[in-house]
């Protein structure tokens, strides 16, 4: 039965809640329901049945797209299980949506007037005509419906090199005849995996494909600062960044206070004799210009569950940030397609939802957000910049076990014979293909699937469990996020601290079923990690995170075969040697190309005396002048977004967040 909840505040306003229940709940139960999430002093519940709306002609309701994360669909279906004392295992789905009203009379003016109220990517729209005060929209659940028939298809790579070339920025070819999204591979890359298989005298399937193109991806390997430059030999990344940091630390010799650099998900100092201090920043810019707010929340958990990465877990105790935006008032319609059929979000909206996204991932985490800066400049109207930083702690030793010799906390292996446990949210098809479109140019083409929105919430659960609990009861080995390619990444990464592993893909979780294999694999979904749990230690760790109610699932073991192995129902999908898989992309020299602008300077430029003491004597002009600077956004405070950020719970910061 699909029952629908209105919940609507005593003072009528232009939005109310509302929530799609498909379960088998009695009417009296869905009341029940309804008026738990009712605060009765401000608002009024309905089930079934429209709230009184005079003067009002249509309304919109918005929604997620099927299969988008919807995190308080996801609490409201722990309230009802608590609630109603129903089995964990009920078949029982929450859908959330927003209702809002306009008075406008034309349909065509209605539609245009809600626009801006949702993004297509993620959110679904429809307008009903309110009728004598009445609403009446239809209890549409918004399912999955996948294709029926699950196959891997191989890839024929003998073809043409225009071909290969538009697999590797296109995507490989599905049976329906469309292309499946960006490989981000270039066409020396497309030909050394092509030599590869004509040595194994095979096909690629198509899940070693999309493997190899996460693998190589620019956003995975960073291959402009890893390919040599110019006269620069050895590349940016090795001269400048590693070896600059090099050369500073063996100056400082046993003064040198970095423990783990450029090897973790996180770097790693010396904070004093008990604890190091962690510290990881990225930025989600293409994903944030996408969805913006889906975009930012993914790069704060996702620098999150980094500092759970490190070593073998550390606390995210600090998060910050940093935001280049255009104008919120810049109007410029600009386009992802030559057609102009596919507009870029309004800048306002992009702010706003950017801002929205790290505030969530914080504050529903339970982490400070203290501090970051923001910078407005009309040339990030088509694309920000959005930074994401995650401060962690850890002990630098724990205790032995039975014996043991204390062990150091930053240092982590899987071992051969480990279980392969993935833990946290189940796997969709949100998030597939984020780390090749992170590594190309934002057009028509970049995916809806690029882009996932985070539960924070659940990553809550897991980190305390993790960090909290497990890590010291010594039940794993070694741990990593689920960040860009999914398992795909996470479990080849950790197989080569033993030299290999085997994955049986059909016990991975999913958020729905359909899923292709190469899907599962790729698959970008939050709230993720992936351990090597020793047999003798399953029972218990997966006892533990039981108890906090984290999923945690064995998928495979690690094994010293130098080979990453998929199998698929019995069937071995994806047999990569670890050398390949991890070195086999092809070097690059790249050149520089210098191309001078001269920009004409615009207004008359102003000097102005240094004040000192009173200002009366200033003349009208420099006072409004003076007035004119202070309203500029890039001189204003912006405490607007700090004291939207909670960086007072955990109760550790001492310097306050500057506005």
């Amino acid at each position: 039965m699909i029952s629908r909840i209105y919940i609507m505040p005593k003072k009528i306003d232009k939005k109310i809640d509302s929530y799609l229940i498909d379960s088998r709940l009695s009417k009296k139960e869905v009341l029940t329901l309804a008026k738990t999430l009712t605060n009765p002093i401000l608002e009024d519940c309905y089930v079934d049945e429209s709230p009184k709306l005079e003067g009002f002609s249509y309304a919109i309701e918005i929604g997620f797209l099927p299969g988008v994360t919807d995190n308080v669909s996801h609490t409201v279906k722990e309230i009802a299980i608590d609630l109603l004392h129903l089995k964990k295992d009920t078949d029982f789905q929450v859908f959330t949506s927003k209702i809002f009203f306009t008075k406008l009379h034309k349909l065509k003016d209605a539609q245009e007037h809600f626009l801006t109220l949702y993004n297509p990517l993620i959110e679904r729209a429809y307008i009903a005509c309110i009728k004598s005060g009445k609403i009446n929209l239809p209890k549409k659940i918004p399912k999955v419906v996948l294709r029926k028939g699950i196959s891997v298809l191989p890839v024929s790579l003998s073809v043409s090199d225009e071909e290969l070339k538009k697999i590797g920025k296109e995507g490989i070819m599905d049976g329906n005849g469309k292309r499946r999204g960006p490989l981000a591979l270039d066409l020396s890359s497309m030909q050394v995996i092509k030599e590869h298989f004509a040595k194994l005298k095979r096909n690629p399937t198509d899940i070693e494909l999309e493997s190899l193109a996460q693998t190589w991806s620019e956003h995975c390997k960073h291959t402009i600062f890893a390919n040599s430059i110019d006269d620069i030999k050895d590349g940016l990344y090795k001269t400048y960044i590693k070896g600059a940091t090099n050369l500073i630390r063996q100056k400082k010799g046993q003064s040198d206070f970095c423990v783990s650099v450029f090897s973790d998900n996180a770097g790693g100092i010396i904070f004093d004799k008990d604890y190091l201090i962690t510290h990881k920043v990225e930025t989600h810019n293409s994903p944030s210009a996408l969805d913006p707010f889906g975009g930012a929340v993914t790069g704060i958990v996702g620098v999150n569950r980094d500092t759970i990465g490190f070593g073998l877990g550390a606390k995210p105790v600090a998060n910050t940030y940093g935001f280049c935006f255009s104008e919120p008032d810049d109007a410029r319609k600009l386009f992802k397609d030559k057609n102009l059929t596919q507009p870029m979000l309004p800048s306002k909206r992009i702010m706003d939802g950017v801002i929205k996204g790290i505030n969530v991932g914080g504050n529903c985490s339970g982490i400070p957000t203290i501090s970051g800066f923001i910078k407005f400049d009309n040339r990030y109207r088509a694309k920000p910049m959005v930074f994401a930083g995650t401060v962690g702690l850890i002990p630098r030793l724990r205790q032995g076990f039975g014996g043991q010799t204390k062990k150091k906390l930053h240092e982590k292996k899987a071992r051969v014979g480990d279980y392969v446990v993935m833990v946290g949210g189940r796997v969709g098809l949100d998030g597939i293909h984020g780390a090749t479109f992170s590594s190309i140019t934002l057009d028509s083409n970049s995916p809806a699937t690029a882009v996932q929105i985070g539960d924070p919430i659940t990553q809550k659960k897991l980190s305390d469990a993790i960090v909290k609990e497990a890590r010291d009861l010594n039940l794993y080995n070694s741990i990593t996020d689920n960040g860009a390619g999914g398992l795909s990444c996470s479990v080849a990464e950790m197989a080569k601290e033993c030299g290999g592993a085997k994955i049986f893909l059909e016990k991975v979780p999913l958020k729905y079923p359909g899923l292709r294999p190469w899907e599962i694999w790729i698959s970008e979904s939050q709230e993720r990690m992936t351990l090597s749990v020793p047999k003798r230690k399953w029972k218990k760790f997966q006892k533990l995170m039981e108890s906090r109610g984290v999923e945690a699932t064995v998928i495979g073991e690690f094994t010293s075969s130098g080979k990453c192995i998929v199998r698929w129902k019995g069937k071995k999908i994806m047999d990569l040697e670890m050398d390949f898989l991890h070195n086999g992309l092809p070097k690059h020299h790249l050149r520089t190309d210098s191309t001078p602008q001269n920009l004409p300077l615009s207004g008359e430029i102003k000097s102005f005396p240094l004040i000192r003491g009173n200002t009366r004597g200033l003349g009208e002009g420099f006072g409004k002048d003076l007035e004119n600077l202070f309203v500029e956004k890039n001189i204003s405070g912006f405490s607007f977004i700090s004291e939207q950020y909670d960086h007072e719970v955990q109760a550790s910061s001492v310097l306050k967040p500057l506005s």
